[in-house]
């Protein structure tokens, strides 16, 4: 935490599962704290060993002991279109979730397909109805790329309004309890579908990929962008065409 604490220019907010984790979070320098429920109650049970309800109770706690510091506070809505062990989630229940996290103090709520499962036809109506009772600016978008759905889950978010999505570099991550779930979808490849409808987004690619690039080294893994490696494999042959 000592390296990161006094990094300008970022948010680096800290997961919070209940008040003693907060307070820890606090002692350690965070100056943002997440707090995660579900819309699933069997993933609720096997992801923090609660309902949804005692969930929410614990975090009602956060929030209060949050607002007396100062500290923003991020939602985070798991299984949003769909459960490991469930199967298909009602957005009725998404909707309540959401709702519940942002009444009780959350800056900004994000919706995620935690084990990627959603496509446009279930992310739409899980989204209306979201949005009838949370304001669209204070939602975002989390899509895991399982299925190779989460661009297009993206692109009509966008076009339902929203502005906020959640990425990771190189498509890192995953979901311990959903087998076979792929990371978040690669910023790479959002940033470069954003470029492509020509929304700027201040991310200079290159630095970017490298930074891709330095984390897959260093885990010796191979990146899950497309275009990571599109672009590198672009730049290899251009390099290589010049030596003819």
């Amino acid at each position: 935490m000592d390296v990161v604490r006094n990094i300008e220019g970022v948010s680096l907010p800290v997961l919070t599962p209940n008040l003693k984790g907060f307070e820890a979070a606090v002692a350690a320098g965070a100056k943002e704290v997440a707090v995660f429920a579900s819309a699933s109650e069997a993933f609720s049970k096997s992801n923090i060993n609660c309902t949804i309800k005692e969930s929410l109770v614990r975090y009602k706690d956060v929030a209060l002991a949050a607002k007396e510091l100062k500290i923003p506070m991020r939602g985070y809505v798991s299984c949003v279109v769909g459960c490991p062990v469930e199967g298909y989630v009602p957005p009725s229940n998404v909707a309540h979730v959401a709702k519940e996290l942002y009444d009780m103090g959350c800056y900004e709520v994000s919706l995620g397909d935690t084990i990627g499962v959603g496509t446009p036809g279930t992310v739409v109506p899980m989204l209306e109805a979201v949005m009838s009772v949370v304001p669209k600016e204070k939602l975002a978008v989390h899509f895991h790329d399982t299925y190779g759905q989460s661009l297009s889950n993206i692109l009509i978010s966008l076009q339902m309004g929203i502005s906020v999505v959640d990425s990771s570099v190189a498509g890192l991550g995953g979901c311990p309890y959903a087998k076979g779930a792929s990371g978040n979808v690669a910023t790479e490849d959002v940033v470069y579908m954003l470029n492509g409808l020509g929304i700027n987004t201040n991310v200079d690619m290159g630095k970017l990929m490298a930074a891709g690039e330095f984390i897959c080294n260093h885990l010796g893994r191979q990146s899950w962008s497309k275009a990571a490696i599109a672009l590198s494999n672009k730049v290899t042959s251009t390099a290589n065409a010049s030596k003819l």
